[in-house]
């Protein structure tokens, strides 16, 4: 009960935050939602790290900071302030640079965990924040404001959806997922029902910015949602395997009833490029 009551509060505060910083915010294309993303890939690479080191993988909390933001931050310079958008694997191929070089210069005892290093500063480069700059790119789109806001409600609405029903239906289903025990089909369901309503729903209510050129609209909100909403799904199951790999509940304990920073963006970081290209290849 009190894990539900938390799941609430997170739920109403921080999607009536997020949606009045897209929509009351949008100064040099979304600049206040592209500093906050900055901000929360530093902290998800942070909490990915800390994961990563109790596997004995060792990548230092300001390596793994510096390293999770430069993405983001790339992808920020381009966006809000018109910086040549080859910035972004610029900033990409210095930091492998740096975490290949620095091996050089390691002591020799520690030449041993270089490897582990090397795969662990990869990998909070690119998740959450490789993963996170295709929507500082949704900057870019005309009415970038309304396609950010259906973004977040599609990828909100799926998990808060799939949620619900597990909880309702959910008891007799279970456990399909090994990664997930808790998971269930009636989940699953639930939740891909819910952003494909969703995704009709940005059709019917915005069809200034979600309509097609021929034909009807609704089955291209559909695929937007059930797309977007399958990929949030797999977010939050791969990071699953990740805190069962390293034997934890949550990532952190930051956002009360959430836990953790990447709790909240595994859905979001993994559902944020498919909805970029979706929405390209449908809409735009």
């Amino acid at each position: 009960m009190k894990t539900t009551i938390k799941r609430f509060l997170s739920f109403f505060v921080g999607v009536p935050l997020a949606g009045g910083i897209v929509l009351l915010l949008p100064q040099k294309n979304q600049l206040a939602v592209n500093i906050l993303i900055v901000l929360l890939s530093a902290l998800g690479a942070l909490e990915f790290a800390n994961l990563l080191r109790k596997k004995n993988i060792p990548l230092s909390a300001p390596e793994a900071a510096v390293l999770g933001a430069s993405c983001p931050l790339a992808a920020t310079l381009t966006v809000s302030f018109g910086v040549y958008n080859e910035i972004i694997l610029v900033i990409f191929v210095l930091g492998a640079f740096w975490l290949f070089l620095s091996g050089i210069f390691a002591r020799k005892e520690s030449f041993g965990d270089f490897a582990g290093r090397l795969a662990a500063g990869f990998a909070v480069m690119i998740y959450p924040g490789f993963f996170m700059i295709w929507i500082i790119k949704m900057a870019l789109f005309s009415r970038a404001n309304m396609i950010i806001l259906m973004f977040l409600l599609i990828t909100i609405a799926n998990d808060s959806a799939a949620w619900a029903a597990g909880m309702l239906f959910g008891a007799g289903n279970r456990g399909i997922i090994p990664a997930s025990p808790n998971k269930s089909v009636a989940g699953f369901a639930g939740g891909a029902a819910a952003s494909i309503l969703t995704g009709m729903g940005a059709v019917i209510f915005i069809p200034a910015v979600f309509s097609v050129s021929r034909g009807s609209s609704l089955p291209a909100g559909a695929l937007l949602g059930f797309l977007s909403g399958l990929a949030g799904s797999l977010g939050d199951l791969g990071e699953s395997v990740i805190k069962r790999s390293s034997q934890v509940k949550d990532s952190g304990n930051l956002i009360p009833g959430r836990g953790g920073i990447l709790d909240s963006l595994d859905s979001i970081a993994f559902a944020a490029p498919i909805y970029y290209f979706s929405f390209l290849l449908l809409f735009a």
